[in-house]
């Protein structure tokens, strides 16, 4: 497994169980672990089975989850800290699944 792989499929565990323990209690629990936790880790099993569009897809859906903790961070102060938390750990997983393109394009380059 490369090195981006394993910081992005923990920072996925971690972010499914997030959301597992920011809903619990949840009337509607079951579709919480269908819509919140199985994705993230789905994905985090494809990043430690080397699936080569795991990383790609989750970098996609942390979109999505940053964007849904922006939003309650934002409206909903008392679940302001699980929120950031939210927000952290998609941001991370942004920047872990795009860490080999970053490296590609701005690292250093050989001399010729």
């Amino acid at each position: 497994m490369t090195r981006p792989r394993i910081p992005s499929a923990l920072m996925l565990l971690a972010l499914s169980a997030l959301y597992a323990l920011w809903f619990r209690g949840d009337r509607h629990y079951l579709a919480v672990l269908l819509v919140f936790c199985l994705p993230p880790f789905l994905l985090s099993l494809g990043h430690f089975l080397r699936r080569p569009r795991a990383p790609f897809w989750a970098g996609v859906f942390a979109l999505f989850w940053f964007a849904h903790a922006v939003m309650v961070a934002w409206s909903r102060p008392a679940e302001a800290g699980y929120a950031w938390g939210g927000i952290a750990l998609s941001v991370g997983i942004v920047l872990a699944t795009s860490w080999p393109a970053l490296r590609a394009r701005f690292g250093r380059r050989a001399a010729p």
